[in-house]
């Protein structure tokens, strides 16, 4: 391989250089293999939905105006012990104006769960 190319990137589509003789040089463009696997072997997707906390709707891909919000667990002092709780919430929930009393509802339950 000529020393003038980049190195090649293992997230772009791999080319792969040959030289059948000195004046001709032919390509071959290969997608990459991403894939994932199980413990069991097999074969899963790259995707996986979330779940709105509040109405556990499947929030989409293209629900630009969903949110996931990190709540931090304190201990008896009031500091933060480096846990958190973690809330989705859709674009829908949001645009009704029900975040705020979904979240504070939400969070109300979980804190009698962890006992804080």
């Amino acid at each position: 391989m000529p020393a003038s190319l980049p190195p090649p990137n293992p997230h772009a589509a791999a080319a792969v250089v040959f030289f059948p003789s000195r004046d001709q040089v032919a390509f071959a463009v290969v997608p990459p293999t991403v894939t994932m696997q199980n413990e069991e072997g097999k074969m899963v997707d790259l995707y996986v939905p979330r779940k709105c906390s509040a109405t556990n709707r499947i929030i989409t891909a293209k629900d630009h105006a969903s949110v996931q919000i990190n709540i931090g667990h304190l201990d008896a002092n009031g500091l933060y012990d480096g846990r958190f709780t973690t809330f989705a919430l859709s674009g829908f929930v949001r645009a009704q104006g029900d975040a705020d009393g979904s979240l504070d509802r939400l969070w109300q339950k979980k804190k009698a769960e962890i006992k804080q």
